[in-house]
């Protein structure tokens, strides 16, 4: 039985991010110690953690009513597509949404 219902823009986090999500909490939210138990320094947890919040925050925005612009959004704030990249396929799929 599901005590509430999850919110929507948990649906859209990997697997992994839901495990980094896990042991932070496991970990108190020490960022020192997560930082060594994934054998990484603080910096690249820490940048890490701030692509994770910035995904969070637009998946959780809620101006943002298209799951696929939420999707490329989300990808850009991860640092998995560049600027260029993320305005093109914005653009283009902005574009195929008004054009029959």
């Amino acid at each position: 039985m599901q005590l509430f219902k999850n919110p929507p823009w948990l649906e859209f986090l990997e697997e992994e991010d839901l495990a980094f999500i896990k042991r932070f909490i496991l970990s108190s939210g020490s960022l020192k110690d997560l930082a060594t138990a994934y054998s990484v320094s603080y910096p690249t947890l820490r940048l890490r953690l701030d692509r994770l919040i910035a995904k969070i925050s637009v998946l959780d925005n809620q101006k943002i009513e298209d799951d696929h612009e939420r999707l490329l959004r989300a990808l850009f704030a991860e640092g998995k597509i560049d600027a260029a990249s993320f305005k093109q396929l914005l653009q283009t799929y902005n574009q195929t949404k008004v054009s029959p």
